[in-house]
């Protein structure tokens, strides 16, 4: 639990005509846990009807992780009700229905839900270390947050199904090749690289610019309501599995690595 005194999980702070919003949880390269998903809440909450915004750049604080994956002790614990909520595939709907373009700044491993969160934004600019990935199956469980219908739209099925399968990662020129990057610089380029886009963006009709990203959203996605309702039944058998609980706790118990 957060102490009074303790830094809030999401930073936000304008640039201009781009607010940046920062994952702040370096010390657990950002994992995405409750609290950070309720930061994202507020955050979308305030910034919604904000007209003047031109775009939101969302990075992860420290060099080691944009966000590597969903806090996996909070993890182990959901049942098959917390699937059925959609916690994390929630705030990412949000994210993607966002009405401004999101652009995804992304340092180190965006993992799990930390790579669902970055496929959910518009456009995604990466560091060279930059490591993405939907390692999900090795836990037991699937990306159901988004992975299974956005990084299809990305990539292609077929190497959507290959990264699902597999849970691989993928190095920052991978990424860029098979359309997962729009740009990739170097890592302390980053969040300069991501706002310089975001001013790109500003430059144009801010009404025109929200208007195509209503129309492409709409355009890309036929039947996602059906898939999100998928995944989430799928993750529902799986989060009560005896497969997932060991798969995790082998997790949480490997030594950690210096």
């Amino acid at each position: 639990m957060l102490g009074p005194m303790s830094e809030p999980r999401v930073l936000h702070e304008r640039r201009g005509d781009a607010v940046l919003v920062t994952l702040n949880a370096p010390e657990r390269r950002n994992a995405i846990d409750q609290q950070m998903v309720d930061g994202l809440h507020a955050v979308l909450d305030a910034l919604w009807h904000d007209e003047s915004v031109a775009a939101l750049v969302i990075t992860g604080a420290g060099e080691k992780a944009f966000a590597a994956g969903a806090d996996i002790a909070q993890l182990r614990e959901r049942t098959s009700r917390d699937a059925l909520k959609a916690i994390n595939s929630g705030i990412f709907g949000r994210i993607e229905e966002f009405p401004a373009p999101v652009i995804a700044a992304i340092r180190g491993f965006a993992l799990g839900g930390g790579c669902e969160l970055a496929i959910a934004c518009d456009l995604r600019v990466l560091g060279q270390s930059a490591k993405l990935g939907q390692p999900e199956v090795k836990l037991g469980i699937i990306p159901a947050a988004g992975g299974t219908y956005r990084l299809p739209r990305l990539c292609g099925l077929g190497r959507a199904r290959e990264l699902i399968y597999t849970g691989r990662m993928v190095a920052a020129d991978e990424a860029l090749r098979i359309g997962l990057a729009n740009v990739v610089v170097p890592d302390g380029e980053v969040v300069d690289a991501a706002l310089a886009l975001a001013n790109d963006i500003a430059q144009n009709g801010r009404l025109a610019v929200r208007g195509a990203k209503r129309a492409l959203n709409a355009l890309s996605r036929p039947g996602q309501e059906n898939a999100t309702a998928f995944e989430s039944h799928v993750q529902a058998v799986l989060f009560d599995s005896d497969d997932k609980r060991a798969r995790m706790d082998a997790f949480l118990n490997k030594p950690k690595k210096g």
